[in-house]
């Protein structure tokens, strides 16, 4: 999950390193870290905690250099700490920044502490240092061969045959002190492709200050970058330069700017009415219209689903079961992506593979997909936020949100436009002979158009949920209660206010309280309850009386004006919807539940602590 990026330019590239590690700190902000190579010499700069720490620290030195690496860690071998936060150097010849995990490291080090070298850190990645120095000089011992480069792509090919795990690598080696390289093996990389200048980062928006046109790294790729131009080698040190075409990305670095919020997850709460409005148009444009036509050729066969997912995408599969089963009468299952990859699926006839991934890279639902292809699904799709991702670029079939670049660790746009996407890919599977009612089709996706509206008046509730608030603030622990399609909707409420508030919250289908839970309820646990009036309405009731009983202090998010509750329950009145929309309207007040709490506990909305945006570690 951590973020790394490098350059290689004809100017000063710190300014550059510092400012992309700021755009992308969302990827980890236990330490950052910063070297550059002036007159062959290395000046590094390592700190505990988020870019701004390495910032003040950089302002103290006189940093220069045309070329460099910088990292910001999330960690996970050894503690944050300066010692443990990248870039890391082997004999000052060598520097690494390095997102992935090295899986043998342990035994690698064993190897190499055997060969002389000392280690500083607790850290897989200065094993990565060593083991590529080891590799070099090992290979100039037994090779006659006087090319730097050629034994340089040598050395990481056989890396990448010793190593195991997940990585992309940024380096620089005394040996071509001219050119940066950079390999990817299960970690996203991309290359930033500038004029007279060329960079190298985790993600896009890193780079959008500086070019616009990039190149995807695919896996067991290895870049050599000079200030002019690259090249491109597969693991087996093929020239695939060709093979890898520069894109232009339609993102604009103006999409990371705070405008007049607060915080990035505020601003993307309120941005939400026009990512709904993004996506619905995007799927009623007559290219993709005939997208779906094209894609028929499968979803006319399809009799079963397999949805896997992780976080809040795992909470928007849960609902799509709800809705599959009910709308189109065929089988769903839904697996959290890090257990489907461990398991043997039980694969159906006619079984469309979906993953669902706001960022298209995280690792556990990208081997969920690879495992996939291994068995007899009809066809792999996927809803994803980020074009060119790997999740994109390996499944058959691509829907994409329209929800923009999404900042705030806490997903709220995407989650919202992935729920809609799922929506209209159901409204879609329900047609029938769609060569035949592409005009059927149209007009049955027009009825989306009421949602943007819709969201705009629920977001009126925003000062109501903000003194409402104040009741969670001292508390340690929350309840959140739904019943059918509103029950994966309590288990989003519940993740969020625990993943920006560290308040412990927990959600269940509300018929379950009298099997466990209720034994949780007193006057110091909130149960926030979701109550649309539907034909559920009596059983979510009584499902509350029951927590009345024991003295819960009950919240209820309802369209009911008159409830029997509502004298010793705080009630939210939300507005009346049809009951295709009741799951992403009851989401928004969920999401600024947890953001006013998040502020009232004075917590780091934006990047909350242990957590970070793109998981790409397994």
């Amino acid at each position: 999950m951590c973020g790394i990026i490098g350059a290689n330019a004809a100017r000063d590239v710190s300014d550059i390193l510092i400012c992309g590690l700021e755009k992308m700190e969302y990827r980890g902000y236990d330490s950052a870290g910063v070297a550059v190579v002036h007159n062959e010499m290395i000046t590094r700069v390592r700190k505990v905690g988020k870019v701004e720490n390495l910032k003040s620290g950089v302002k103290k030195i006189d940093l220069l250099g045309s070329i460099g690496l910088a990292h910001t860690r999330w960690a996970t071998h050894g503690d944050p700490t300066e010692l443990n936060a990248h870039p890391f150097i082997s004999n000052d010849e060598i520097i690494v920044v390095h997102n992935g995990i090295i899986e043998n490291y342990i035994e690698l080090k064993k190897m190499l502490i055997d060969y002389n070298y000392k280690f500083t850190s607790d850290t897989d990645t200065e094993v990565i240092a060593h083991l590529l120095h080891y590799l070099y000089k090992k290979n100039i011992k037994n090779n006659l061969e006087n090319n730097t480069i050629a034994l340089l792509l040598k050395t990481l090919k056989d890396f990448s045959e010793v190593a195991k795990g997940a990585y992309a690598l940024g380096l620089w080696f005394a040996y071509d002190k001219d050119n940066l390289y950079a390999i990817r093996k299960g970690s996203p990389l991309i290359l930033g492709c500038g004029i007279g200048e060329n960079f190298i980062a985790s993600d896009i928006l890193a780079l959008l200050p500086v070019t616009n046109k990039f190149v995807y790294l695919e896996e067991n790729d290895i870049a050599v970058i000079s200030k002019k131009n690259y090249k491109i080698y597969d693991f087996s040190l093929n020239d695939i330069t060709k093979l890898r075409i520069p894109k232009l990305s339609s993102i604009e670095s103006s999409s990371y700017n705070l405008g007049d919020y607060r915080h990035y997850m505020q601003k993307e709460i309120f941005e939400q009415p026009e990512s709904v409005s993004n996506t619905i148009n995007y799927f009623l444009s007559d290219t993709n219209l005939d997208g779906f036509v094209k894609f028929h050729k499968f979803s006319d066969k399809i009799k079963c689903i397999q949805i896997v997912a992780c976080g809040s995408s795992y909470n928007a599969a849960i609902l799509s079961k709800y809705i599959i089963e009910k709308e189109l009468e065929i089988p769903c299952f839904v697996d959290i992506a890090s257990e489907f990859r461990v398991k043997k699926p039980v694969v159906l006839d006619n079984s469309l593979f979906l993953t669902i991934s706001q960022s298209g890279e995280t690792a556990d639902t990208l081997a969920a997909l690879r495992l996939a292809k291994e068995h007899n699904y009809l066809v792999t799709a996927v809803i994803c936020n980020v074009p060119e991702s790997s999740l994109v670029r390996e499944s058959d079939v691509v829907f994409y949100t329209k929800a923009g670049v999404e900042v705030g660790v806490a997903s709220t746009k995407a989650f919202v436009t992935q729920l809609l996407t799922l929506l209209i890919l159901v409204e879609y599977l329900k047609q029938k002979n769609i060569n035949d009612n592409k005009l059927k089709l149209e007009k049955s996706l027009f009825k989306f158009q009421k949602l943007a509206f819709y969201i705009e008046q629920t977001l009126k509730l925003d000062k109501t949920i903000a003194k409402i608030a104040k009741d969670f603030v001292n508390k340690e622990h929350a309840l959140f209660l739904g019943r059918n399609i509103m029950s994966p909707i309590a288990a989003e409420g519940a993740l969020k206010l625990k993943e920006i508030s560290y308040i412990h919250a927990e959600s269940y289908a509300a018929g379950e309280l009298k099997h466990g839970p209720l034994a949780l309820v007193d006057s110091n646990m909130p149960v926030v309850a979701l109550v649309p009036n539907d034909n559920l309405l009596p059983k979510m009731l009584s499902n509350l009386e029951e927590v009345q009983a024991r003295g819960g202090e009950i919240f209820i998010l309802t369209d009911k004006s008159d409830l029997s509750l509502a004298k010793k329950a705080k009630v939210i009145h939300m507005p009346s919807v049809e009951q295709l929309f009741l799951p992403i309207i009851y989401t928004i007040p969920l999401q600024l539940l947890a953001y006013h709490v998040a502020i009232l506990r004075g917590t780091d909305v934006d990047k909350p602590r242990n957590l970070a945006k793109s998981v790409t570690v397994e």
